[in-house]
């Protein structure tokens, strides 16, 4: 017999409701949640392990990384600036892009050290 992965009855915890709800609500959900959708496209998610992998990057060297014009790189990096993921410098012609700051890095290593336990499991 297959196991069932809900609760056959309801029982709700009221205390633990109680507590996290009004924390879920007062929290900034729609904001992260943006963050998390820039990050599950694919090209911007080799964008930004790129940039975990080197401090900062120019445009060009990023197409030429994932394999996309500098035009589509640089959309995608535009589009990781405007949600707080990057930032950039620019320098004569050149536009450099790196991480915003740390958390970010830290963010992009947790989730591949957790896709690797996972892949790991089975």
């Amino acid at each position: 017999m297959k196991e069932r992965d809900i609760c056959e009855i309801t029982c709700v915890d009221d205390e633990k409701t109680v507590r996290v709800q009004p924390l879920i609500e007062k929290a900034n959900i729609f904001d992260v949640t943006k963050l998390f959708k820039a990050l599950s496209d694919e090209t911007r998610m080799k964008i930004a392990y790129a940039l975990t992998l080197e401090e900062e990057l120019c445009v060009c060297d990023v197409a030429t990384i994932v394999g996309a014009t500098t035009a589509t790189a640089s959309h995608h990096l535009r589009h990781l600036k405007s949600l707080g993921l990057a930032k950039y410098r620019k320098e004569g012609k050149l536009a450099y892009y790196s991480l915003d700051d740390d958390h970010v890095k830290q963010l992009i290593h947790i989730a591949f050290e957790h896709q690797e336990e996972v892949a790991e499991r089975g």
